[in-house]
């Protein structure tokens, strides 16, 4: 497996030889630069492949911010995760750099082993959802006598495989896959597992979640709960139905980024599925069930 390649970019070079210090026993493809103008410049290369960019937010000339927005208006660059680092951290500042598309922060200064978990947290995403794309194509002729079904989960792992089956329904399956993987995962910890946001912070800094995951489905009393999955379609639209067979939560507060929760490294999936993935989404009482809808694809169904 190749190394994962980071762009790195902070005006300090003070501050570009920590992150390399905290990030060398982690066997990244560093490459460091020292200013917006010479991220862009590596980033537009035709031949680059970064798998993630720490961004500092306050530079001269181009900040980060306006990379950050180069970055999500480039087609081929768009779904690189990218990690602002600030000391800027007001909520109207946080909220700005959540709608350029910054969805994980580091606060400076910050620890080692803090940037070790955001990254890991980055990257796992990043991995994730290059693997549901990369297995979508493979399954596109499976839909074509779809009108309604129903599917049972239980881990982690048949969330994303039936994600990335059912996004072939929708006019762009990438995101699609995402979005599903987001709310089939929530099921899975949050719902029948009961893994509540904090926890999962802890489990994500201390690298034992998937541990954990593994743990608790082995429980007597989780065994035989599951995440259903039923979908259907109408003249326009398909249908998403995701229930568990957990007690709830107050999804309320995971409608929209929070810039509370900004500096975590979980708990942005259902903000950020709502955003990209779906042209509705609805959480019913007490929120172990969500209804989601996509536009049908022409010639599908």
């Amino acid at each position: 497996m190749s190394k994962a390649r980071i762009l790195v970019v902070d005006d300090e070079p003070f501050n570009l030889d920590i992150v390399g210090e905290y990030l060398d026993e982690m066997g990244f493809d560093l490459v460091m630069v020292d200013s917006g103008e010479a991220a862009w410049e590596a980033l537009r290369q035709p031949d680059s492949r970064f798998d993630l960019v720490l961004l500092d937010r306050m530079m001269p000339g181009m900040d980060g911010i306006s990379v950050l927005r180069l970055i999500k208006g480039d087609e081929r660059l768009r779904s690189i995760p990218v990690i602002m680092q600030t000391a800027a951290t007001s909520p109207e500042q946080v909220r700005e750099g959540l709608a350029a598309g910054a969805f994980y922060y580091l606060t400076k200064p910050f620890e080692g082993e803090a940037l070790q978990t955001i990254i890991r947290s980055a990257l796992d995403d990043m991995r994730v959802r290059r693997e549901l794309t990369a297995s979508l194509a493979e399954q596109a002729q499976a839909f074509r006598c779809m009108k309604e079904g129903e599917f049972r989960i239980r881990t982690l792992e048949e969330a994303r495989v039936l994600a990335s089956f059912i996004a072939l329904l929708g006019p762009q399956p990438d995101t699609l896959a995402m979005g599903l993987s987001e709310l089939l995962v929530n099921g899975v910890e949050h719902g029948n597992l009961g893994i509540e946001f904090s926890e999962k912070s802890r489990l994500r800094e201390s690298d034992s979640w998937e541990e954990e995951i593994a743990r608790r489905l082995a429980l007597p009393e989780n065994r035989d709960k599951v995440v259903r999955l039923r979908v259907r379609c109408d003249d326009s639209r398909w249908v998403f139905e995701i229930r568990d067979d957990g007690e709830g939560f107050d999804w309320r507060k995971f409608l929209d980024f929070d810039p509370e929760r900004a500096f975590a490294p979980n708990g942005r999936g259902i903000a950020l599925s709502r955003q990209l993935a779906f042209a509705s989404l609805t959480y019913l009482p007490p929120g172990n069930q969500v209804v989601v809808t996509v536009p049908k694809v022409q010639g599908l169904a």
